[in-house]
């Protein structure tokens, strides 16, 4: 695919989809602003160009509904002090309003539009709105890797009208770090897959017991693997109608040569709850009616031991229900593992990124990917409908 930097920006009306889908407190303030600062270089590249900008996101699901709280007004006020400049919001992301605003712009200027989603034709992919949103612009830029596994109007149908399309900065940062970490990957590559269930994925699970050399299986989706080999897991969540497809994946796995691991000790609860009665016990041992909330220590020591030669590692998933702080130890642990390797270290978004932040670590990781489903569904060997519509412009 193209990138911005293939392209004459200057003077001509440049639409760039970001995911400025940030968290806001109650004052409609920005609580992190990651995902703002992972797009300003495009923006600040393409003002530099003297380039007409029109930025277009969305923010939480306001379901084709108009409504004040997912405003992009907390954003446009961010991205003003960010880049110390005036980002007025226009009224709407299409029609007269939007048209208007979008005149008014002069090279080197920027203007942000309001809520995609308060269009339902946004999610829909509609045709008519994306020739809209394309009549705003000369020029379409994907820098939006967190909603590009969406065939939304905004990502997929908007190409279909505008003659010149290409990736933004942080798009193709993505991109090129997943192509070097599983395409292309140094080997060894080990991939750590946690999180709750294994349904989410099974899709990632079958595709990289193709490219890995090592799977380390944390989280609540190691309960239906470990229940598949006998083990007795209490009252812990277990995906009962899969214990076959995990039984049957790790067999893929010895039939590759794949080392993959489970974990060996746990933090148990009577509840799930801050004030809960916890312990440490063996995988053996978990007690009727009690659940598995965390890897245990001697878990996190043998995951470490299996990371020691690693050359790539890609984690995706906690290690365990690491919001409260009781069971947040083993993701913790996998945190420093990672961070101690002498290995390229990608993170793959969403709760993943969390637990790296709340460890203070994330300078400490070569990437943490901005789009936990977008990763998840390169994780699988899917193509991402945002990127294979920018392909199709070569």
């Amino acid at each position: 695919m193209k990138n911005i930097k293939e392209l004459d920006l200057s003077n001509k009306r440049v639409m760039i989809r970001v995911d400025l889908n940030v968290p806001l407190d109650d004052q409609g303030n920005v609580t992190d602003d990651t995902r703002i600062l992972g797009v300003l270089p495009t923006l600040r590249y393409a003002l530099e160009q003297n380039a007409k900008v029109i930025l277009c996101s969305h923010c939480g699901r306001p379901k084709g509904q108009r409504q004040e709280k997912f405003s992009m007004a907390p954003a446009a006020k961010r991205l003003a002090q960010l880049l110390d400049i005036e980002v007025p919001l226009a009224p709407d992301c299409i029609g007269p309003e939007a048209q208007t605003c979008v005149d008014k712009i002069q090279p080197g200027g920027i203007i942000l539009l309001e809520n995609l989603r308060f269009h339902e034709a946004e999610t829909k992919n509609d045709p008519e709105f994306s020739r809209q949103l394309a009549d705003l612009a000369d020029v379409y830029i994907n820098d939006a890797f967190a909603v590009s596994h969406r065939a939304h109007a905004s990502v997929e149908g908007i190409t279909h009208y505008v003659e010149e399309c290409a990736a933004g900065l942080l798009l193709q940062k993505e991109m090129d770090y997943f192509n070097r970490s599983v395409s292309n990957a140094a080997h060894p590559l080990v991939a750590i897959l946690g999180g709750a269930k294994v349904s989410s994925k099974l899709g990632a699970i079958r595709n990289m017991l193709e490219r890995v050399d090592k799977m380390i299986i944390g989280g609540a989706m190691a309960n239906t693997f470990l229940k598949s080999q006998g083990y007795k897991t209490g009252s812990s969540l277990v995906e009962e109608d899969l214990l076959g497809t995990a039984k049957e994946l790790i067999s893929l796995a010895q039939e590759k040569g794949v080392k993959f691991y489970l974990p060996v000790d746990c933090i148990v609860a009577d509840k799930f709850a801050p004030d809960a009665t916890i312990k440490k016990v063996t995988i053996q041992e978990v007690p009727e009616n009690w659940m598995c909330l965390d890897i245990g220590p001697a878990t996190s020591i043998m995951f470490d031991e299996a990371l020691y030669d690693a050359k790539t590692i890609v984690w995706n998933g906690p290690m365990g229900a690491f919001e409260m702080d009781a069971y947040s130890r083993g993701s913790h642990a996998m945190v420093q593992s990672l961070t101690a390797a002498h290995a390229m270290t990608v993170v793959g978004g969403g709760d993943t990124n969390a637990v790296v932040n709340q460890a203070g670590a994330g300078q400490d990781v070569s990437y943490m990917s901005t789009g936990g489903g977008a990763f998840l569904m390169l994780m699988e060997g899917k193509s991402l409908p945002g990127v294979t519509a920018l392909e199709k412009k070569l």
